[in-house]
């Protein structure tokens, strides 16, 4: 990567890159269009992985690989969880390597492995930018390599391509590249260890069946939504813990359960709404722990596909947002409107038949202020819930 590219993207951060585009000529001795690719790396990184902008010779690659990257809260998240110190770890799909990145934090030794040739020569450049000396990365089809090579890891980690070969978005394993269901016996004889990164689209219980072995799955999720699933599998009988993983900017909630665990707890449903209402986090309401949640919060769900929860006591700890109510209201422009005077607020809808959006709009009320209208189901009949945090 060119130094006086570079240091232009930094020079430049706050610019106007279609103007800069414009005026190239003006910059004889810059590669524009990659400082452009550079200054847009740097912005995303301000918010996906700030770590990255403390090494000043760092390069981006194009957005679509940023954004296909692991941000770096799950990054560093997943590094911790699946990585023992002294490990030897393969990543079979690097990328942009953020993931590699931080994995090598705690490895003696990560193999990278990427079949786009530019990839992996922007990911060299990176290795040598942030000093990580102990990567070693090869342009190669990881499947051909795995086979080629008699290595043993501690923990392969893989996150499948999800794009078609016409670029559309697949969810599904056995529709990404590679196909880890086609894959897995092989992956797995030169590994203790196998992560497979997945969309937070895949139905978590068929993935369980499909995958086999699988003895964690981590639902990650970032500030309020849900980024990502991945599978472990390992060669040894165990029952599957799910971990729901709530990253926010000053704490991280896990809550641990099997579906054992939640197939045999007992949920307590309200015959009316209290004086606290709980909307559990994103990561909760992918792995679905709402029974136990109940049983052992001792709080009462409002209705079965609702899952929203409530109280007539302030729980603390609780998964997820806390409201508390301050009345009802019907669901109809006249009522919000001598409920709601001010004519704005957050409207909210689960288990109701209109969605929040078409809701907000029928009401007549702009998005802000402090209150919110949670539209749901409650014991049973359709309601609005007047609430603050």
């Amino acid at each position: 990567m060119d130094r006086t590219t570079l240091t232009f993207a930094r020079e430049h951060i706050h610019d106007d890159t279609a103007q800069l585009l414009l005026d190239s000529a003006r910059y004889p001795d810059v590669d524009m269009r990659t400082a452009v690719q550079q200054i847009e790396g740097m912005r995303t990184a301000a918010a996906k992985w700030p770590s990255l902008l403390e090494y000043e010779e760092f390069a981006y690659p194009p957005r679509l690989n940023c954004e296909q990257s692991s941000s770096e809260a799950t990054a560093r998240y997943k590094a911790a969880q699946l990585v023992a110190e002294g490990a030897y770890v393969a990543d079979l799909t690097g990328g942009m390597g953020v993931d590699t990145l931080w994995m090598a934090s705690r490895a003696a030794k990560v193999t990278y492995l990427e079949q786009n040739a530019s990839l992996c020569a922007l990911m060299q450049h990176n290795l040598s930018a942030t000093g990580c000396t102990n990567v070693h990365c090869e342009t190669t089809d990881c499947m051909d390599w795995i086979e080629k090579h008699g290595d043993f890891f501690d923990l392969i980690y893989v996150d499948p391509a999800r794009r078609d070969r016409h670029g559309h978005r697949v969810y599904a394993l056995e529709d990404c590249t590679p196909d880890i269901l086609q894959h897995k016996a092989l992956i797995m004889s030169h590994c203790r260890k196998l992560a497979i990164k997945a969309s937070p689209m895949i139905d978590v219980q068929q993935a369980i069946r499909q995958v086999d072995s699988v003895t964690d799955v981590y639902l990650i999720a970032v500030q309020g939504e849900c980024k990502e699933i991945v599978l472990v599998c390992q060669p040894t009988e165990k029952t599957v813990t799910r971990h729901c993983v709530d990253i926010r900017a000053d704490r991280t909630d896990v809550w641990r359960f099997t579906a054992e665990e939640e197939a045999a707890a007992e949920g307590h449903y309200c015959q009316a709404v209290g004086s606290y209402l709980y909307e559990p986090n994103a990561a909760i309401m992918k792995g679905g722990p709402f029974k136990l949640i109940s049983q052992q919060l001792h709080v009462e769900q409002l209705d079965v596909n609702s899952h929203f929860y409530t109280s007539d006591r302030m729980v603390e700890g609780f998964p997820g947002r806390r409201f508390r109510v301050t009345g009802t209201v019907k669901l109809n422009r006249q009522a919000v409107k001598r409920a709601v005077p001010e004519g704005c607020g957050h409207v909210v809808s689960r288990n109701y038949p209109v969605d929040a959006a078409r809701l907000q709009q029928q009401l007549g009320l702009r998005e802000g202020g402090t209150r919110y209208l949670i539209a749901t189901t409650a014991a049973g009949c359709k309601c609005g819930l007047l609430c603050e945090r």
